[in-house]
């Protein structure tokens, strides 16, 4: 079931979100074949901890890697991936069901990997969801700053 947070942030903005079977979504590749997209057009979504105890979440294309340098760069330190426990503390939903919908007090990136496609599907806070929507969607509605930090 789709977190009512979420739920309000879709229906603020039209967006519908694709539910499926309990599990089906909470990787990339398991997302993309289940709604029959590209790899790329999963967007996922990144917890990440810097050594100021600041949280960022970065919004990337499933099929690329965030380059450590690069996130380094962006947001000045040196930052580590958030652990299962943190991820839900600090975002409200666990790994596999991260979205960028609804979320405060993490700073969110949304990566330019995800321009190279019309629609991309980032979930909607469970592990069996994807919501149909835009690079540019994604900018406007959770508020994030444009990156670049995949290889």
């Amino acid at each position: 079931m789709i977190p009512e947070s979420v739920s309000r942030v879709l229906a603020l903005h039209g967006l519908k979100a694709l539910e499926f079977e309990p599990g089906s979504t909470p990787t990339a590749p398991m997302a993309a074949a289940r709604i029959g997209v590209e790899v790329g057009q999963i967007a996922k979504s990144l917890v990440f901890k810097a050594k100021d105890g600041a949280y960022h979440m970065v919004v990337c294309a499933g099929d690329k890697r965030i380059n450590s340098g690069k996130l380094k760069a962006l947001i000045g330190s040196k930052a580590s991936m958030a652990d299962a426990d943190e991820t839900l503390r600090v975002t409200g939903f666990q790994p596999g069901g991260v979205c960028p919908f609804g979320v405060s007090g993490v700073t969110i990136w949304i990566d330019e990997s995800l321009s190279a496609w019309p629609t991309v599907f980032p979930a909607a806070g469970t592990d069996a969801t994807g919501v149909p929507t835009t690079y540019e969607q994604l900018l406007a509605i959770t508020g994030g700053s444009r990156s670049a930090v995949t290889d």
